[in-house]
This record gives C-alpha cells, structure tokens and sequence, in this order.
C-alpha cells in the first residue's frame, strides 16, 4: 500500500514520474515500448550478474578436489541460513518463481515488489553457490518479472500496461540465461501468457533482443554448451528415440509426482518449522556430495561433458538417480531455485545413458552418447514443464542444426503424450495450487462472463477465530440469521464450519477448537471473476448457505463472502423467492 503524507499527497520518492511528467501516459504507447527495451537491458545485466555469482561463490566454496567435509556441510549451512532469511524477510521468494510471476500477472495486478526482487536474486544465488542443485533460470524469470513491474509502476503507467510488460521481463531473462532469444519469446507466450497469438508479441521480442544483446556484449558470442555437430546414423535410430521419449515421459511424470507430493507433505508441517525445513535438502544433498561431487550446483558443466561423450556410463546413471532425489528434496522442503536447469540434467543423463548401451551393443548404427543425451535434455524439458515447442526451439537454438530437429519432436512428442496422460495437471499448476494461487483459465480470461462473483459479494460477518472452541462458537452464532461461517486464524481464512457441525462437536466429552474441525485442507470458495451460475452450483455442491470470495494470488485471503440470496438476486429473484428455494434444496448448513 502506498504512504500517504497527512495533506492526502503520496511523498515524492512515491510519486509515479508520470505525475511530473504528463507526456509519459499522453505518448504511453511509445514509452512502452522504449520500456521493453530497458527492462530487457536491465534483465540481461541482472543475468549475468546471476551466472557470475553463482559460478565465481561456488568455486571459492567448494573448488574441484576439495575435502570431502565441505562438499557435505555447505550444502546444509547454506539451506539452514537461506531458510531463515526466505521465511523471516523473504516469504515471497521461495521457489521456482515462474507460478509467482504468473499470479502476479493473472491475479496480482501485475504488482512484484523490489523486496520480492531483491530476495530472489539474493536467496538463489546463494542457496546454488551452496551447491543445493537447483536452477537459475525460473527465478530469473520472477526476477525479470519483478523488474518489469518496477520500472513500469514507477512511470506511472495504467495496470494493463504493467501487466503487459511482465511477459516481456521474463522473456529478456530466459533469453539471457539460455542464450537462446527465440525461445525465450516463445516460452514466454507458450508458459507464462498461454496464447501464442497475444497482443504482446512486440514487447517481447524487444525485451529478449535486448537481454540476449547484454548477454553477447559482456560474456561473449558463447553458446550454453558445445555440442559437436548432430548425426543421424541409421534410420532405426528414430525407433530409440522413440523409447527415449518413452521413458523421458515416464520420468517427467515421476519426477512431477514425487516433487509435488513431498513438497505437500512439508507444506503441512507446522508453520514453527518453516524456516528449518530447507535443511532437509541441504542433508540430502551433502550427504550425496560427499560421494558423488558432480551432484553440487547446477550441474551445466557436467551436461557439457555427457554431450561430448566424455562421461562414463556409469556415472551417468548414478548422477541421474542421486540428482533426481537431491532436487526432489531440495525444492519441495522450500529452497529458492527452480526446475529448468534439474529437468536439462536429468534429461542429458537420462539420454546419455540411455544412448551409451545402444552405442555399446550397436556402435555401428548408433551415434555416440551425446547425441541422445542432447535429445534428453529436450525430452525432459517437454515432458516436466510441458513446453514442448519451446523445448524444440531452444535445442536448435543451442545447436543450430536442423538434423536434430526430426529426433528432437519424436521424442518430445512421445514424453508430452506420456507425461500428460500420467499428470495430468501440469507441474506449475501443482505448485500454484499448493501455494494458494489459483489462475483463472484461458476461457475466464479471454470471454469473461456478463454476472459474475464480485457483482453480488459482501464484506464478511461473523468471522470465526480458529482457536475458539465449538461450544464457545455456537454461543457466540446463536443469534446468527446465517448457517455456516468462515473461520480465520490471525485474519487468514482456513476454511468454512457449518451450524450442524459445530452442534456435533460441542457433543463431544471435549469441544475440540475450530482448527480441529475444519483441518487445513482444501475448502470450497469462489473467485470474484467466475460466474453466477458457478456460484449457484457450488452452493448447491457445498451444502453450506454461503462461500467465501478468496483472491486467486492466495486463496486464503478472504475478499468477501456470497449466499445464495445474493446470487440468486443477481438474477433478479426477489429476497423471499430466494429464501423458499434456500429451504427447498437444502443449503441450511446441515451438510
């Protein structure tokens, strides 16, 4: 919320330039776009700021041939200290990054904030120079995000606008990170938009040029990984990739599960152990560290190494079941890093390996390894976070060959379909979920209907402290026109009670507190966007007289509440029509 001085002026350092500057909102369409050029400029610096931190901090930290007992124990002070700082400072910064930045564009009127921003950059460099082998990449993309909603609220530009850059910053960032702009454009409209054909396509290919540019000028004309030039030796190869893309589908749904199932289970731990749980990662990891040094850190060296064919199999298949467990653990006990750079290792491994036995019982019909672990790494790409055209794009990018390209579909085609019928919910759905962020669909955003939620809904009544108990709950209704109410702990709604259910448990020998009752699962509300007839339906599903209106940035700030004569009075039904038919279908709070 902005400061306010007592005159009801916001103080300068507050003040948008466009209220200094009039021109900027007249001529706002250019300034946009000269605006996509910065935030491209500034991403890409951010970027390499990024690379150099994370590969000069890891080397000084753990520096190849090092001692067994720092490989073991950095990973877990670094987890013990990041934690703390993402739980006491920056809350907003754990994770990946890219459903935080969709939220904000979807839900959060295109609003990150510099403290989100600085967290991010700060906490994941940190946690990956520790060696926790998380990406750069998806925090990047928050970073990038962030900075676009900066620049653009500072100007003073209308919320649409602010949104409208968000795509932008992302792009410049996957650009700067991957050194491949082309597919960052189409990452950024294939992921983070949804639509390939948006209207932010100038914004974005700005943005990406000029990040991939910075990227050039200060590191140099160096792609992400030497690959020598792709082969296809025999027609039955494809058949191999074919099995690859197989059991590159297999693992992406594996890996999603087992991801999000663990991270669910932290998630339901106490809020007290917060800040303690990224150790759990850091142990794992310093545990496989300690053995196997090639599990530390974000691994793109040792990716280089299986695309050349100068890893051994062995250590290929080892590093894709330790890697596989170590940023399982690592992400879901929340430290700040993303999956873009896991899903590329595990592909390369899973590729290289898989590559290295065919080679060996085939040399003559076979490439080398490093071809199939080059195939890997978009296999995984498309299988994990479900961008397959993007995984297509960016491999060619890095190779710039197009003999890799009919390999390259088959597989990614094969691990999309497998992936998809597996988990079925992509893995930044899952995520967002857990987070509370629910993002409206493509259909809600693009045609949204003409009665909806917000139309009808009313601030909330009778709010239930979670820590009250049924008997003191019941007494404090009794008076209560209404049948169910929303239950809050410390202004955070938790869920919803019915009158029936507080009768049964002030019953019990011991009335148990209203936390007990509702639990921490999930609860029926609404969205202010949806519809009416939703509303109606949901009411009628829930058996409760009215829902609560939730944000879809985090489902547990409350909005407002709707019953079924607010609903049914946004159709035009009178008050005591509405009241016969709350009667005759039963929503009195008994269920």
């Amino acid at each position: 919320m902005s400061e306010v001085r007592g005159d009801g002026r916001r103080p300068w350092w507050r003040t948008p330039l466009a209220d200094w500057f009039p021109l900027i909102r007249e001529r706002e369409e250019q300034v946009f776009l000269g605006l996509a050029l910065a935030i491209g400029a500034i991403t890409g610096l951010a970027v390499v700021a990024f690379i150099l931190l994370t590969e000069k901090l890891g080397m000084r930290l753990y520096p190849v041939g090092s001692v067994g007992w720092r490989r073991g124990l950095i990973p877990v002070f670094g987890s013990i200290g990041m934690g703390y700082l993402l739980f006491r400072y920056f809350p907003n910064a754990r994770g990946s990054g890219v459903p935080q930045t969709k939220a904000a564009l979807f839900a959060g009127g295109g609003r990150i904030t510099f403290r989100t921003v600085f967290g991010k950059f700060f906490c994941t460099s940190a946690t990956l120079a520790c060696g926790i082998p998380l990406g750069r990449e998806g925090p990047s993309v928050q970073v990038g995000g962030g900075i676009a909603s900066l620049l653009g609220r500072s100007l003073g530009l209308s919320t649409e606008k602010v949104k409208a850059l968000i795509p932008a910053g992302a792009a410049a960032a996957i650009a700067a990170a991957f050194n491949t702009p082309l597919a960052a454009v189409l990452f950024a409209l294939e992921e983070i938009v949804g639509d390939l054909h948006a209207p932010v396509l100038g914004s974005v290919v700005l943005a990406s040029g000029a990040a991939w540019l910075v990227l050039r000028l200060l590191l140099g004309n160096h792609p992400l990984f030497q690959v020598p030039a792709y082969k296809l030796l025999h027609a039955s190869e494809l058949g191999l990739y074919a099995v690859l893309g197989l059991l590159g589908g297999l693992l992406s749904a594996a890996f999603t599960k087992v991801l999000t199932g663990l991270r669910l289970g932290f998630l339901n731990l106490p809020r007290r152990t917060l800040w303690f749980q990224p150790v759990a990662g850091g142990i794992v990891v310093g545990l496989a560290g300690f053995f196997v040094p090639q599990v530390l850190g974000v691994g793109y060296g040792y990716v280089g190494e299986a695309l050349n064919s100068n890893m051994a199999l062995k250590l290929m298949a080892l590093l894709l079941v330790l890697k596989f467990v170590a940023v399982t653990v690592s992400y879901a006990s929340g430290n700040a890093g993303g999956i873009f750079a896991p899903s590329l290792f595990l592909g390369a491994m899973l590729g290289g390996t898989l590559g290295g036995i065919a080679h060996h019982f085939l040399p003559q019909s076979t490439a080398t390894s490093g071809a199939y672990a080059l195939v890997g790494m978009g296999t995984l790409f498309a299988g994990i976070v479900r961008a397959p055209m993007t995984s297509v794009l960016m491999i060619f990018e890095t190779t710039q060959d197009y003999a890799v390209i009919v390999p390259l579909m088959i597989s990614n085609l094969i691990s999309f379909f497998v992936s998809s019928r597996l988990q079925r919910e992509p893995i930044y759905e899952v995520l967002a979920s857990q987070d509370g962020i629910h993002l409206p669909t493509h259909a809600v955003r693009e045609r949204p209907a003409k009665r909806q939620v917000k139309s009808v809904m009313r601030p909330s009544e009778e709010n239930l402290a979670s820590s009250m108990s049924a008997e003191s709950a019941l007494a404090f209704v009794r008076a209560s026109r209404f049948a169910s109410w929303p239950v809050c702990d410390e202004e955070r709604l938790i869920g919803m009670v019915s009158r029936s259910a507080l009768e049964g448990a002030a019953k019990a020998a011991s009335s148990p507190a209203l936390a007990e009752i509702v639990g921490r699962g999930a609860f029926p509300h609404l969205h202010s966007d949806q519809p009416l007839s939703l509303a109606l339906e949901r009411l009628g599903e829930s058996g409760l007289d009215r829902l609560p209106v939730v944000s879809r940035a985090d489902v547990h700030q409350m909005q407002g509440v709707v019953s079924l004569s607010d609903v049914l009075g946004g159709y035009g039904v009178a008050t005591n029509s509405a009241n016969r038919i709350q009667g005759a279908i039963g929503l009195d709070g008994s269920a």
